[in-house]
């Protein structure tokens, strides 16, 4: 026999509420309504499904058991009804981001915390990745936004980027390097020390290479390479060695005080920090809402970026 999951639904709220015209106001019904479908699925069942003269209203075995399916499917609806409303209003839902290393784990999972500080319920999956493999998982709709390094769209792709943070790269090293005594630091200077090359891939390898031969060098010294930013720069705090980061990154382990810039101005492309994603995609409320909270985060973070540049007395 095949029951009427609403007829089910309806069973429920009556025996929760106790009498027949309570249970209508529960689910918006009219109390004439509910009754006329109680003894329906009655007539059908053959079987009674409350006590009769009992008030309120006790439900007999069967109607009870019924009950508690329908209390299932009642709880069930609620639930769906309030994931939709959370939805719509960006509280609740999906959010897939992407991004470079360095950038994801100096300055974007903090963001991410704050921004589910005040959307607990929204969750959001995290990958990393480069430019091409982001921009081809974007256009592919396995991510609602990338955050990456670039410095022109190209034309066609669909795609459209929306800036973040200007960039400027800087030759990082501990706090307590013996070039930050000088008082006067040449170029040339640099190549007295090895390096920490980033990972394959990173567009701050490229970077590295530009730099190191506009002083001259016809090798790299590299004595430590690929590994993650938390291993970078737990190396870099123990040795002498260098490495180029954007100054972003750098800034964002300001308060450790153990890693920092060399005054030193260094040519770097022209890139910029930001948001990848489809021009006309179906946005989610979610993903809108975590795409304004990065935005509004790095319109901070740029003026605190700005100040702590123009602390530093960069050399020419």
């Amino acid at each position: 026999m095949k029951l009427d999951e609403r007829h089910l639904v309806q069973l429920a709220a009556v025996v929760q509420a106790g009498g027949v015209t309570e249970g209508a106001a529960l689910i918006g019904m009219t109390q004439p309504a509910v009754s006329r479908t109680l003894s329906m699925l009655e007539k059908r069942l053959g079987e009674a499904l409350f006590v009769k003269g009992r008030r309120p209203l006790q439900p007999t075995p069967l109607g009870r058991a019924l009950a508690e399916h329908g209390q299932a499917m009642l709880l069930a609806s609620r639930k769906a009804s309030e994931l939709v409303e959370s939805f719509h209003h960006g509280r609740g839902g999906l959010v897939r981001i992407g991004g470079t290393p360095f950038f994801m784990d100096a300055l974007i999972s903090g963001t991410i915390a704050e921004f589910q500080n005040h959307y607990p319920d929204v969750r959001v999956d995290q990958s990393y990745g480069y430019l091409q493999e982001l921009q081809a998982s974007v256009i592919a709709g396995r991510l609602d936004l990338a955050i990456c390094p670039i410095d022109i769209v190209d034309e066609g792709s669909g795609l459209e980027f929306q800036e973040i943070l200007p960039g400027r790269n800087v030759v990082a090293c501990r706090s307590t390097h013996p070039l930050l005594i000088k008082r006067r630091l040449g170029g040339k200077e640099l190549l007295d020390y090895p390096w920490i090359a980033p990972p394959p891939g990173s567009p701050l390898l490229a970077d590295l290479r530009s730099l190191l031969l506009s002083l001259g060098a016809t090798e790299i010294k590299v004595r430590y390479s690929g590994g993650s930013l938390t291993s970078a720069m737990t190396y870099l705090k123990s040795t002498d060695a260098l490495t180029v980061l954007p100054h972003g990154v750098v800034f964002a382990f300001r308060k450790e005080k153990s890693i920092t810039a060399l005054p030193l101005n260094i040519p770097h492309p022209e890139r910029a920090l930001g948001l990848l994603r489809l021009a006309d995609a179906p946005r989610s409320p979610a993903v809108e809402k975590f795409a304004l909270h990065v935005r509004q985060s790095f319109d901070n973070l740029r003026h605190l970026i700005k100040r702590h540049e123009q602390a530093v007395v960069w050399g020419a």
